[in-house]
């Protein structure tokens, strides 16, 4: 009995240094991410997630030209095609509807992460292990099949961790950075 006390008293603390040193540096990142593209573009900080997809998605397009040929290639675009869909279709719904930032979204996207802050810290540990650990798992007899396992691993850790740590962040106020409408939300925010 007590060394199960003791078993459970070093994986608490082993959870809480992972939460202290890993985890929650990577929320205030992501936070900060949120923050910045907010203020250079005036976009609703829930749209960098998909413009971000959109985007590894087609660098992984482009270096695919590069290293596959013949039907493997036709597979990967359209691998890559479909995995690019969700977030194309989020950007041009979100660009044809008014999306304007004000602080009821605000106030919904904060509960949201507040919540995914707490009820997904280990699946956000799983991605971050996945992610590291995944480009180096691949097939060595085939070269066709290690490209595109390769970039399929590639495209897993360039995107899964952004997304869960950018939906578990902190989003910034509306106009945040801004001056005159830091003092028009007042307590708002708190």
């Amino acid at each position: 009995m007590l060394m199960h006390i003791e078993h459970q008293r070093v994986l608490g603390e082993r959870m809480n240094w992972i939460t202290r040193y890993v985890d929650e540096p990577l929320l205030q990142g992501a936070a900060a991410l949120l923050k910045r593209w907010h203020q250079l573009t005036g976009q609703r900080p829930d749209m960098l997630e998909p413009v971000w997809h959109v985007l590894a998605v087609s660098v992984l397009m482009i270096a695919s030209l590069q290293f596959l040929t013949g039907p493997t290639l036709l597979l990967s675009q359209g691998a890559l095609i479909m995995l690019a869909v969700p977030s194309a279709l989020r950007l041009m719904q979100r660009s044809s509807v008014n999306s304007t930032y004000s602080l009821n979204d605000y106030k919904t996207m904060r509960a949201a992460a507040i919540d995914k802050r707490e009820n997904e810290w280990a699946l956000r540990m799983a991605v971050l292990v996945g992610s590291a650990t995944l480009p180096l798992a691949h097939p060595v007899n085939d070269m066709m099949g290690t490209y595109f396992m390769l970039g399929a691993s590639l495209w897993f850790a360039s995107t899964a961790p952004l997304r869960f740590y950018l939906s578990a962040a902190e989003p910034p106020a509306p106009g945040e950075g801004d001056r005159f409408s830091r003092r028009a939300l007042g307590s708002a925010t708190s």
